[in-house]
């Protein structure tokens, strides 16, 4: 007995054509934009130190400089986007020697802060530079990930990949004739460089404290790059060769 083969969707519909027809070929581009734009939140981590001979004065004393820069920080309102404690640790230190004796306790907790308001920035990473046991690092700049600037460059991506196959559409004397696809192949911001420059990481200790206020950091932003790229293909009219 003989058996039929099967039958397939593309016996029926004929075979796919990846790469266009004659009477409809195609043509594959890509398009690409890069941007450079302003940073929109400026990011800075805060770790605050305590020692203390016995455990409790280590704990007290990093609950009361915690408190501090967090009230610190909360009276500059809506320039802080974001405020965040992570982690914590009251650690011994045992002395050296035989056994295990306690020489110190050490304290330790970060705090990370957002803010949007640049001149804010400048004046905040300086108080709380300079007050004991503080350590400031940053700012770290960035977009926003719902930032305008994203859509700008994927929107700046599709038109270069539209104007690119008019052009070649043109160089062999036809026109455009549909959109068959349209892929997003990323669009992203560069990630903010790590760590900052040095004029925006600073540590500040109890025996280099002033008397006097210091005079607010003068921090720069710096540039965001966003990139995006998309693959598109189109069908054309029949060129004339």
């Amino acid at each position: 007995m003989t058996i039929p083969p099967a039958t397939t969707p593309a016996d029926d519909h004929g075979p796919a054509v990846p790469y266009g027809t004659p009477d409809a070929p195609r043509i594959a581009v890509r398009g690409e934009a890069h941007l450079e734009v302003d940073p929109e939140i400026a990011r800075i981590r805060v770790t605050i130190a305590s020692r203390g001979k016995d455990r409790r004065t280590a704990l007290d004393d990093l609950t009361r400089r915690n408190t501090a820069a967090l009230d610190l920080i909360k009276t500059y309102g809506q320039a802080v986007e974001r405020l965040e404690t992570g982690a914590f640790s009251i650690t011994p230190q045992l002395k050296e020697g035989r056994g295990e004796r306690i020489h110190a306790y050490h304290g330790r907790v970060h705090i990370t802060a957002e803010l949007t308001d640049f001149t804010a920035l400048g004046e905040l990473t300086t108080r709380l530079a300079d007050t004991d046991l503080t350590r400031v690092d940053g700012p770290w700049w960035a977009l926003r990930p719902d930032s305008p600037a994203h859509r700008r460059a994927r929107q700046q991506a599709v038109r270069e990949a539209v104007q690119r196959a008019r052009e070649y559409a043109e160089a062999l004397d036809t026109t455009l004739a549909a959109l068959v696809e349209l892929a997003d192949i990323g669009a992203e911001a560069t990630p903010p460089t790590h760590p900052a420059a040095p004029s925006g990481r600073m540590r500040s200790q109890a025996a280099y404290a002033e008397d006097t206020a210091a005079a607010p950091l003068d921090l720069e932003p710096q540039r965001q790059r966003v990139h995006a790229q998309v693959n598109a293909r189109f069908t054309m009219a029949p060129p004339r060769l």
